[in-house]
Parts: C-alpha cells; sequence; structure tokens
C-alpha cells in the first residue's frame, strides 16, 4: 500500500479545533524524515506590528496573510528538496489560498486534506485544549460553508470526529497519497469522504 513519506508537500487544514497541529504533529513523528510546519509558530516569528487574519486594518491582515503563506511555502520548499516531508498546519478557507500554495510548490506535489470532523466537534476539542491554546471563534457556520462551497470537492474531507488523533494520523499515512492529490485549478475529484 501505498503510503506518505514522498517528498511531497502535505497541507492540513480545517476549522479551529479540527486538530490541525495535533495531526500534523503525529504524521511527522511517523516519517523518517519529515518537518511540521505551523501557520501559527510561523506567525509568532513577527515580534512586533502582527496583525492576526480576521484583524484591522484588514489591507494589513490580508498582507500578513500572504506573508505567512509565501513563507511556508518557502520553508516546505526548501525541506521537500532536502528530501523531508513537509506537514504545513494552515488554516485555507478559498480555492483561491489554495491555488497560490499550488502555485508556490510547483512543481512538488501537494496533498491536500481537511480535517472535517463538523462544527459541535471543533468547538468541544477547543474546550478541552490547555487554556493558553484555546482560541475563541464564533464564525464557524461562515467559514463552514464558505470552505464547502470553495473546497468542497478539491482533496480530502476527511471527517475525524470519531477517530483518536493516532487513528487520524495512520489513516492520513495509508491513504493521502490516492486521497489527497490536487493539481490546479480545475480539480474535480476528491471531496466529502
Amino acid at each position: 500500500m501505498s503510503t506518505v513519506g514522498g517528498p511531497d508537500c502535505l497541507l492540513v487544514t480545517g476549522m479551529p479545533g479540527a486538530g490541525k497541529s495535533t495531526v500534523t504533529r503525529l504524521v511527522a513523528q511517523r516519517l523518517e524524515r519529515s518537518a511540521r510546519l505551523g501557520g501559527d509558530e510561523v506567525n509568532a516569528m513577527i515580534v512586533n506590528g502582527f496583525v492576526w487574519a480576521l484583524g484591522e486594518p484588514a489591507d494589513e491582515a490580508m498582507r500578513q496573510v500572504e506573508l505567512l503563506h509565501r513563507n511556508l511555502c518557502a520553508l516546505a520548499s526548501n525541506f521537500c528538496d532536502a528530501g523531508f516531508t513537509p506537514l504545513i498546519d494552515a488554516m485555507i478557507p478559498s480555492r483561491e489560498r489554495l491555488d497560490f500554495f499550488l502555485e508556490l510548490l510547483a512543481p512538488r506535489r501537494l496533498l491536500f486534506i481537511v480535517l472535517a470532523p463538523g462544527i459541535d466537534t471543533c468547538r468541544y476539542r477547543n474546550t478541552i485544549r490547555d487554556p493558553g491554546e484555546r482560541f475563541d471563534f464564533d464564525g464557524y457556520d461562515n467559514l463552514e460553508a464558505t470552505m464547502k462551497r470553495e473546497l468542497g470537492n478539491v482533496g480530502w474531507w476527511f471527517d475525524t470526529a470519531t477517530l483518536t488523533p493516532e487513528q487520524t494520523a495512520d489513516r492520513i499515512l495509508q491513504e493521502a497519497p490516492s486521497r489527497a492529490r490536487v493539481s490546479s485549478a480545475h480539480e474535480d475529484g476528491g471531496g466529502f469522504g
């Protein structure tokens, strides 16, 4: 059976509380040569002047989101070219953002996974996080609708609601190469499942 271990680039997204950080960490630990690239950690490199993605001023927030994505792609490309599988943990709400990753990571293969355990599960998981890692977010309904509209037929929408993080990581290792492939804005495979 084919497994992750490329040097493919694995991009994992999902709503707050979906398990992106935990799962990318677990998958990375199971690979012989891997690097975990967390959007939050890369953003934390900004010492002064940081504006979060939904912050104000909005134009500066969007500029910093693009900077984050450029930095994640540059790191992923460097690790991939050195024979490491980069696991990118980032919020990707739209096809436009995904296409930005595809463009910057080309010609490397990108595997795209949307962790989709559902809104109630995401909210619950957020409540059981360490208090310093909780993320107060009230836009679940809008974010889910946007992601389904923009990305509903792209990559692998992976419902992890009944799985442990370890089971999720194991399935990603086994199934991502066949279920999570994306290549262009005209991708029509994958989707919910």
